[in-house]
């Protein structure tokens, strides 16, 4: 009888034992597989960048400032649902929604509350952000010019990636071609005038997240920056210069080695498919990226095991080379992250990196005959359905016939499966059950928000000047119809307070809805 066979989450066959390896790759050297710098986490830690927004930007505010004063490096901003997709806190799509997964931006105004008392040139922002991203970054521009601040010096990253909401997200808007164009115009105007910028964080976590494999995450994810590395190239960029403010967000997940191989594979990968469309600087070769450990994988069964999952994934993340991280809290699966749990996950990446030594040396399991065997396996892999995405004329085609959401859909139902038949072991959900489990205390937003939101845009549509954002918002359309980049017609404006939903309506009139 012949012992079961073991395999990762994509499949991949675990032998027995690994007795060789070809590894005599640096760190900091093409194809990067071991790192993007030479010194890695010996010349600068990764950034503790722990995601939160809720409720009210006033809300928000606090929590950033707790945050920052107990250690975190960057900030990380969630914004709700109608934010997302346009919408005002007073539209009726917008009810029900208002501040619960995430902060209620409707204007300029609301940016303002949000950053109060932070230094928007002193610390890095990431906001995720997709359909609307254009907008929510004009009202950072808006609010950095307010503070004085040199725009060449401010750094932070917005997600702007539109392709993976198509395929596993759903916090579209506007058609894929429209959507790419909005894209395409970030990534010109940052080019000149916000070059430490990160135009897009192409992402391959909520593709983990609807239930994709980890070598679809990472296959789909490179996909998908391959199309936007063409449309900017079809816009006349240059690669060597907009390729550098590109970076990836990908999530991680249990399975320990699988995860590592999962990293140094995507840099190996990205460097070759970079230099395959012409990047010849190695900053334009490099995958940087931020990770963030897998909401999915928490469970609302016996919550403080998600201790222990997320200090697992936070660990691979880090060998994994990371340059950001986001670690989730225990109490997730259940409500919003209380203050409680926000701490014990920032400290959790601060005990790596300050008690673990694994910081002390760079890509610390390059040469593992395993680890080395793992990442050849998983880019093989990734490049078979690269192939195969390429074959239907690329991501967007791949997305409009369906590939990529069918791919996705078929491995979440296979992981589902063996969940129910006990062939893969949830702890505490199917197996080692434990009826008695402590329930701590959840975090829910109030409806009122919505009605805080409300009265706060009948003031701000009383006092801006009315005919100012009719000017501004005509200006948008013309700019539109004309085919002109929209990052400065978006600005003017946020500028006199134009709020969100119009600006979005602008666009909706022009490239209708999809």
């Amino acid at each position: 009888m012949s012992e079961k066979k073991i395999k990762t989450s994509s499949g991949i066959e675990i032998k027995e034992v690994y007795t060789e390896t070809k590894s005599i790759e640096l760190p900091g050297e093409f194809p990067f597989t071991r790192g993007i710098q030479k010194d890695m986490y010996r010349g600068r830690m990764w950034t503790m960048r722990q995601y939160a927004g809720f409720s009210t930007a006033a809300e928000s505010n606090k929590r950033y400032h707790y945050l920052l004063s107990q250690g975190t490096t960057g900030l990380s901003v969630a914004f709700d649902l109608p934010t997302q997709i346009g919408y005002d806190s007073d539209h009726m799509m917008s009810e029900g929604e208002v501040g619960k997964v995430g902060v209620a931006i409707d204007s300029l105004k609301d940016m303002e509350i949000l950053f109060e008392g932070i230094d928007l040139q002193k610390v890095t922002s990431s906001m995720t952000i997709n359909a609307t991203a254009p907008i929510l970054l004009a009202m950072y521009i808006c609010l950095a010019k307010k503070q004085g601040a040199d725009l060449k010096q401010i750094s932070g990253t917005i997600q702007n990636d539109i392709l993976k909401e198509y395929a596993a997200r759903g916090t579209y808007i506007y058609p894929p071609k429209a959507s790419m164009r909005l894209i395409t115009d970030v990534f010109e105007y940052c080019s000149a005038e916000l070059p430490k910028w990160n135009t897009i964080s192409i992402s391959g976590y909520h593709i983990r997240e609807a239930g994709s494999t980890a070598v679809q995450e990472l296959a789909f994810t490179l996909a998908n920056g391959k199309a936007y590395l063409k449309a900017a190239m079809q816009k006349g960029l240059d690669i060597n210069v907009f390729a550098k403010r590109l970076s990836f967000f990908f999530n991680c997940h249990n399975n320990f080695f699988e995860e590592i191989a999962k990293f140094r594979a995507a840099r190996r990968m990205w460097a070759k498919l970079t230099q395959s469309l012409g990047a010849t600087d190695p900053a334009a070769q490099k995958l940087r990226f931020h990770t963030q450990t897998g909401g999915s994988t928490l469970t609302a069964q016996q919550p403080l095991n998600n201790v222990i999952r997320v200090s697992n994934q936070a660990m691979a993340a880090v060998l994994g080379g990371t340059q950001s991280l986001h670690t989730n809290g225990y109490d997730e699966a259940l409500s919003l992250p209380t203050e409680a749990a926000a701490k014990v996950a920032l400290r959790t990446q601060q005990i790596i990196a300050f008690e673990s030594g694994v910081t002390d040396t760079v890509d610390p399991l390059a040469g593992s005959y395993f680890v080395e065997a793992l990442t050849d396996e998983v880019e093989a892999a990734a490049w078979k359905y690269i192939d195969i995405i390429d074959s239907k004329g690329g991501s967007v085609a791949a997305i409009e016939e369906g590939y990529i959401q069918n791919e996705i859909a078929a491995s979440a139902y296979q992981y589902q499966t063996e969940i129910e038949s006990g062939e893969s072991i949830l702890v505490g959900v199917n197996k080692y059950v434990d009826e008695e489990g402590i329930k701590p205390e959840g975090f829910r937003v109030d409806d009122s928000i919505r009605k805080v939101q409300i009265d706060k845009l009948i003031s701000l549509r009383a006092a801006r000047d009315a005919s100012a954002v009719e000017t501004a918002l005509l200006a948008l359309t013309d700019a539109v119809k004309q085919g002109l980049n929209t990052m400065p017609y978006i600005i003017s404006a946020v500028e006199v307070y134009a709020t969100l939903g119009e600006i979005a309506d602008t666009f909706r009139k022009e490239f209708g809805e999809y």
